[in-house]
């Protein structure tokens, strides 16, 4: 009795269902946690920022590690003997061309100019005489009454007078000379180092006793190495004109000088397989300083109609570099690109992708492919 009374239950549960199943035009309805298990539901479209790939013309640039150099660097030495006597400008300062540096004791060069000056009068004054006599002694060869011989006397006699004052006149020279080597003057506009000769130091012609050294900061030298294979792309660009460097200090995101490339070597140094090159720069602002290390770029030639996106639209796999495009129906897909020089926060592509193709610039590590977007115009 009991077996039927189930039996009949079962029936007609099993009518019920039947019952449900044409009603609902032959699909069951569930909620909750059976519905998710039952139909998988679609992820959300992820909003995401866009950049389209644009053409652009670019600048190519060479960069390389440089080092500075002065143009001019000297040491000042003293060209008389004599007591220094006082230091112009103090150890480290900025000098103009013709600006007065040391001073020597000059009573002594100034007593030989003196001197100098006194001989020549001397022998201008026995010249006169022996001219006048010489005159003289014309007008009485003429009537007789000279003989040629004290004649050509005295002719010799004004001759050698004359070489005399000559001679004092040279003398004159040597000393005013002498008297402005006591003064030591900045030969061109420059940086002063550390003294070497305190005052009172008796300086020395012979021994060429130094003094300080001078070097000139503006404009400065950049000097660098190109590979041989980069050497044909810089004589090619200086054969269009001057070729551009600019001049990056370590941590500088833009360059802080300018100037152009003005020297080549006339070798390739075997050991390297690189050849000397130099840039000269304006410094005007004397911040670089000889020796120091800095980075220089040469602009070399133009590359038109390049395909561009943004740096931070580029993902790295084991494959190599990729980039995300928005495809049809905003699906992700995911392109693997080349990449050649960058330009400012762009870089190019050359392979991958076409212009106008809607690249993802951001939240790269939440997309993949095949995942639906949103897409977001980049500002």
């Amino acid at each position: 009795m009991r077996g039927l009374k189930l039996g009949f239950a079962a029936a007609v549960a099993i009518v019920a269902l039947a019952a449900v199943y044409s009603y609902t035009g032959g699909r069951f309805d569930l909620d909750g946690d059976d519905a998710g298990a039952a139909v998988g539901a679609a992820p959300p479209a992820m909003p995401v920022p866009v950049a389209t790939v644009v053409k652009k013309t670019i600048p190519i640039y060479l960069q390389y590690s440089a080092r500075t150099e002065s143009i001019r660097n000297v040491t000042l030495r003293a060209k008389v003997t004599g007591y220094l006597q006082s230091q112009e400008v103090p150890d480290g300062a900025d000098v103009k061309q013709g600006d007065l540096l040391y001073r020597i004791d000059a009573r002594d060069y100034e007593a030989e100019l003196d001197q100098a000056k006194a001989q020549v009068q001397r022998d201008e004054a026995s010249l006169a005489y022996l001219r006048s006599n010489l005159n003289r002694g014309n007008e009485l060869a003429t009537t007789g009454y000279l003989a040629k011989d004290t004649f050509d006397q005295r002719e010799s006699a004004v001759r050698q007078a004359e070489a005399a004052l000559a001679m004092s006149r040279a003398a004159v020279r040597t000393a005013e000379i002498n008297l402005n080597y006591t003064e030591i003057r900045a030969p061109f506009a420059g940086r002063l180092g550390r003294n070497l000769a305190p005052e009172g130091t008796l300086v020395s012609d012979t021994a060429g006793t130094p003094l300080n050294n001078l070097v000139q900061l503006s404009p400065i030298y950049v000097s660098f190495n190109p590979s041989e294979p980069e050497l044909a792309d810089i004589q090619k660009a200086r054969a269009t004109g001057p070729v551009r460097a600019e001049v990056f200090l370590p941590g500088d995101t833009e360059p802080r000088y300018r100037g152009h490339l003005t020297f080549i070597n006339n070798a390739v140094e075997r050991s390297t397989g690189t050849v000397v090159a130099r840039a000269t720069i304006d410094n005007t602002d004397l911040i670089l300083l000889p020796g120091q290390y800095v980075r220089v770029r040469l602009r070399v030639r133009e590359e038109p109609n390049v395909l561009m996106v943004p740096e931070t639209a580029l993902g790295s796999s084991q494959l190599g570099k990729y980039v995300y495009v928005v495809g049809k129906g905003d699906i992700v897909e995911q392109r693997l690109v080349s990449l050649g020089p960058s330009n400012g926060d762009l870089v190019v592509l050359s392979t991958g992708v076409s212009e106008g193709d809607q690249v993802i610039a951001g939240n790269l590590q939440k997309i993949f492919p095949g995942a639906p977007v949103k897409p977001i115009p980049a500002k």
